[in-house]
């Protein structure tokens, strides 16, 4: 397997999980999120994807949806793509 092969395993990966969360609400957050963005993504974008996707989902939809703020160890720049993402797709 070459590192072409590896990242493009890993987008595939790191795809099926945010389609497959948990909760719906934020697979559909994620999912589109992730639909749009994961093949232009490299290896450091996949990392702070998969950093956040780590996250459990209660909190991170309320940090979503802005009802709570997040924790210091959240990497805030990549949450406020998500949130955009989000945002412009449901029309806000």
């Amino acid at each position: 397997m070459t590192a072409g092969e590896d990242i493009a395993i890993r987008r595939k990966r790191l795809r099926y999980r945010a389609w497959h969360r948990g909760t719906k609400e934020m697979d559909l957050i994620l999912g589109p999120f992730a639909d749009a963005n994961i093949e232009g993504f490299g290896t450091a974008e996949l990392n702070r994807l998969e950093q956040l996707m780590d996250e459990e989902d209660p909190p991170l939809l309320k940090w979503v949806m802005r009802q709570e703020e997040p924790p210091a160890h959240v990497d805030r720049d990549f949450l406020e793509s998500v949130i955009a993402d989000h945002q412009e797709r449901i029309g806000k």
